[in-house]
This record gives C-alpha cells, structure tokens and sequence, in this order.
C-alpha cells in the first residue's frame, strides 16, 4: 500500500511576521512611520504642551524672575475676564454669520460653475480668485474700500446722495464686525463653492434625467435631487469653514485690532500673550480656544460624521 509523504517541514518565523530581511512587519512598521511621529511631536506636540505649562504658571516678561506655579488661576481669570467673554461672543456671532453666508453664496456659485455653458473654465478661475489672495491683502483691501476719506464705499454713497456717506465703518459697533464678516465672506466663500462643486460634479446625470421624465421642474430637482444627494459635500465645507472661523485672527488684527466689537479668542490671546506680556494669562486663552475649537470637532464628528456614513449607505 503507498504511503504519503509528508510535507518538508519549513524553517522559519511565518511570512506574515517577518520581512525579507528578518524584521517582524510590526517594527518595520514602526520603523517607518518613526520619522513622521518625531516629527509631529516636535511641530505640534511640544509647542501644545509648552503652551500647557505655560498656562500653569505665572509668568511675566514685565516683571523679571516672576515664574511661579500658578495652577487653575489663569483659566480662572480668563473665564472670569469681561473682555474675554465679549471675544467669545463676538467669535460664535462671526462664525455663525460668516459660514451661513459663506453656505447660501458658495452654493449659488457651485451651481454656476457646474452648469454648462461656454466660458464656463474663466468662470471659474475668476471664482477663485478671491481665494487665492492672502487674508492679510484681504483685510488691507477692505479697509481702504471702507475708509471714511478715500474709501469706494464713501465715494460711491457721495455720488449717489444716499445716506451713510459719513458713517465711519470700521469705527462704529456693529458696523466694523458687519465689515469683517463681509471680508470673511468675499474670500472664503469660493473656498465653500469649490468644495459643494466637487460634491456636484459626483452626482450621476441619470437621476437629473430620471427627474425629468417625471415632470419634475428646475427647482423641483434642486430640492429633491441635488440638496440631499449634495448634503455630504456641504457638511464636510461646514465642517472646514466652522472650524477655521473659530480660529480666526489676521483678518480682525488688520482690520481694527479688535476694537468696535471685533474681538476674537485668538486675537484676545494674542493681545495678552504678545502685547501686555502676560505670559501665563494669555497661553491659558490660547489652550481655552484650542478646547473650543477641539469640542466643536468632536461634535461634528460625532454627529455630522455619523450622518455623513449613514448617508452614504443610504446611496449605496
């Protein structure tokens, strides 16, 4: 009767455990991703921790020697401080301002540039223009347009005999905010539109033909097609523009400086770590609106994120 032979037995750690060279997949792993994780603790981790420790002491470049542990007392002071109140305030009131408008203008423009239409490729380079300029030469821009003496907007009220010729825009409450949220919306909403545009373009023209065949009429199809199959693009740019208007700072410091009620957490921060050299006080703004910022995340996250999959199963 034949026998089967057995199988030579193989010498050896498993394939899956070992590479070419006789490193384990595991620490070849770790030894390439290494230089990347040195490298986000040194940009990110250690200026966050500094900042932390920072914010844990007393510290003043005013007062020399002054560096003495401090605990709780600075996040008490911040969340205490009337000014830093109003910046929160003013900060969620431009936020919310911005990013809505930023929503309705984005969307019209995405609109135009995903319709078909000859001329439609120097649409949109000319859309996104207003992107690609520095938030600095923004602000600087509009703060001659709206300047009292030579300013566009003054000139062009003159000319017309409308009133509000006079008004000193960025130097009255409620007007220089109305101005910053203005230049925030000029720039950032083509950023908004390019996001919702590559939202459109994944739509399939099927169902746009498939609504037609059903009778239903332009706005028809923009309220039962596009809106829910764009909901995913447009949480995403909600997600990005929300989390940049929190963060705001160059457009209210070159503006104004934050006086007239255009103060924000960062340039609050910034006004008490850089300025007034109170060290301890300032980082302790700085590691406050970094949580906000991180809260504010982690709410998308858990809940715009979880709509955003389940959508997305939906469609699948």
């Amino acid at each position: 009767m034949a026998t089967v032979a057995a199988p030579p037995a193989t010498t050896g750690t498993p394939r899956n455990r070992r590479s070419g060279k006789g490193l384990s997949e595991r620490r070849l792993a770790a030894l390439m991703v290494s230089p990347s994780i040195v490298l986000i603790a040194i940009v990110a981790a250690y200026p966050i921790g500094y900042a932390i420790w920072l914010s844990l002491n007393e510290y003043s470049v005013r007062v020399p020697g002054l560096s003495r542990w401090a605990g709780l007392r600075n996040y008490e002071a911040a969340v205490t401080s009337d000014t830093w109140i109003s910046a929160l305030g003013t900060t969620f009131l431009f936020t919310g301002a911005s990013v809505f408008l930023e929503l309705l203008l984005g969307l019209g423009m995405a609109l135009a540039m995903h319709a078909a239409f000859k001329g439609q490729g120097l649409l949109r380079t000319v859309v996104l223009v207003p992107w690609a300029i520095l938030t600095v030469v923004t602000a600087i821009t509009w703060q001659t347009i709206f300047n009292p003496e030579l300013g566009f907007v003054t000139t062009m009220l003159n000319s017309l005999g409308l009133p509000g010729a006079d008004t000193v825009w960025l130097g009255e409450r409620g007007w220089a905010l109305a101005v910053m949220v203005f230049a925030d919306v000029w720039k950032t909403a083509p950023f908004m539109a390019l996001l919702l545009l590559a939202g459109l373009q994944v739509i399939p023209d099927d169902v746009y033909d498939a609504a037609k065949v059903d009778g239903a009429s332009a706005w028809q199809r923009f309220l039962r097609v596009t809106l829910p199959l764009l909901r995913p693009a447009i949480l995403v740019a909600l997600i990005f523009r929300t989390l940049d208007a929190l963060r705001i700072f160059d457009l209210p410091f070159v503006l104004t400086r934050g006086a007239n009620g255009t103060n924000t957490l960062s340039l609050e921060a910034y006004t008490q770590f850089n300025q007034n050299g109170i060290l301890g006080l300032g980082a302790a703004m700085s590691v406050l609106t970094f949580v906000i910022v991180m809260f504010v995340s982690f709410l998308y996250i858990r809940f715009v994120g979880g709509n955003i999959r389940a959508m997305a199963g939906e469609d699948t």
